[in-house]
């Protein structure tokens, strides 16, 4: 089969808030941009039902019809949004090459990466059943819907340790379930844990199941001598850690040892002139909708300057 190749003046790669945010300035600024969504198109809001925290909704809205409505208003200004995963790069040349498909290849004067992160999963099969119906990777976009009610949190480190203080703040009582015997997270945090009246410790423990048939109603514990116990909660919050989907980038782009994408602080270029990160690709810190997109409408502008300094209008 003949490989096609194709060139485009600005490439998005991933589709959540911070890709369809480039699409929309880099689309009004003439970049005409193309848009190749990746796996999850919508990326991690196509996993979440409510969303309240994000300006303009005040009724809340489902993520998503959210993201719809993001990606028709990318398209109105002209985005070309296409099905296909980016699967290689070659980033050693002025044109940036990227493989979609195994077959495509695509050259660009500038591309901006909005490929996400994906929430690590304990990878129970009632876990995935009940995503999103109690079940939640979050404790900061979901927490508020359980107000005054019995939850978990499955985690040890310093995020599942903020997770579960904000948690407590919101929820009658918290269980923190840590596998070994003790947590990962700073000492500091651990403190702020552990001074919390309504967070109880569980360690030693990891889940066996998650109960319930349309919504979280508890869960089944077991701890390292095999002993079961049932826990009470409606809610269920995994905090064991993100992974960015940057893996086709490694050996081109910086990134942390985690895999995060790093940018020049305050841009979001990367050590590859042209190239442009965005989103909970290089932010492990934020993690929210409105900042990926605060950080893809960033993206878009740092492009259409670089493409102006190079002389491509």
């Amino acid at each position: 089969m003949e490989e096609t190749i194709e060139h485009v003046k600005c490439l998005i790669i991933g589709s959540g808030p911070a890709g369809y945010t480039a699409a929309i300035y880099a689309a009004r600024a003439d970049m005409k941009p193309v848009m190749y969504q990746g796996l999850q198109p919508g990326g991690q809001l196509t996993i979440t039902t409510e969303v309240e925290n994000y300006p303009g909704y005040p009724q809340g809205t489902q993520g998503p019809e959210m993201m719809e409505d993001f990606k028709a208003q990318a398209e109105r200004f002209g985005t070309d949004i296409r099905w296909g995963l980016a699967t290689s790069v070659d980033f050693t040349g002025p044109k940036h090459k990227v493989i979609v498909d195994e077959k495509t290849t695509i050259t660009a004067d500038s591309i901006i990466i909005a490929t996400g992160a994906s929430a690590k999963w304990l990878g129970l099969e009632s876990e995935q059943k009940l995503n999103g119906f109690g079940v939640s990777a979050c404790a900061v976009c979901d927490g508020f819907f359980f107000k005054g009610q019995d939850v978990a949190i499955v985690g040890a480190g310093d995020t599942a340790a903020e997770e579960a203080t904000y948690l407590a703040k919101l929820c009658k009582k918290v269980y923190m379930i840590v596998r070994k015997d003790e947590m990962r997270a700073s000492k500091a945090m651990q403190h702020r844990v552990q001074n919390t009246a309504n967070i109880e410790l569980i360690y030693n423990t990891s889940t066996k199941e998650i109960l319930g048939d349309k919504t979280v109603e508890g869960a089944l514990l077991v701890n390292n001598k095999g002993e079961e116990r049932r826990i009470e909660v409606t809610g269920f919050f995994v905090a064991i850690g993100h992974q960015p989907n940057t893996d086709i980038f490694k050996g081109w782009l910086d990134m942390d040892e985690t895999g995060y994408l790093k940018t020049i602080p305050g841009t979001t270029k990367t050590n590859i002139v042209g190239v442009f990160a965005s989103g909970d690709a290089q932010d492990k810190i934020y993690r929210q909708a409105v900042t990926a997109a605060g950080s893809g409408c960033m993206a878009a502008l740092d492009a259409e300057r670089y493409l102006a300094s190079i002389g491509i209008h």
